[in-house]
């Protein structure tokens, strides 16, 4: 299934607005992990859906940041269907998981990066299989 979302574009300053807020630290922790997804390639778009910034494969959705009061969110629209050999998902829902990053907790950083690139990889698969 694709979640797809009208207005995401290449370069959002709505989203880098949103990284620009809170003195915390943790948007700019959290901007690192949404710049690796823009660079995933040139058709990675952006926009805010639901307050979040939301990278996009064209117009269908992979991957959100959130910044809380303890973590760092980096979520998946598919992430059950994503491998992960580390164990670094979270969540229970049919198709959503998330990947907490708290300051204080050592983070498998390569592990992260995989996921994000086989979020990528999955929403092209996914999107070559409904045409």
């Amino acid at each position: 299934m694709l979640f797809r979302l009208s207005g995401a574009v290449a370069s959002s300053a709505e989203v880098e607005a949103w990284f620009d807020q809170g003195a915390d630290g943790l948007r700019a922790l959290a901007k690192t992990w949404f710049d690796r997804m823009r660079a995933c390639g040139g058709d990675v778009r952006e926009l805010v859906h639901d307050g979040r910034p939301t990278a996009c494969l064209g117009d269908v959705a992979f991957g959100y940041e959130g910044a809380f009061r303890a973590h760092v969110g980096v979520g998946f629209y598919n992430g059950a269907a994503l491998a992960d050999p580390a164990r670094l998902l979270e969540g229970t829902g049919k198709r959503m998981r998330h990947v907490k990053i708290r300051l204080e907790h050592p983070l498998d950083e390569a592990a992260l990066q995989a996921l994000i690139v086989a979020a990528y990889a999955d929403a092209h698969r996914r999107l070559g299989e409904e045409s």
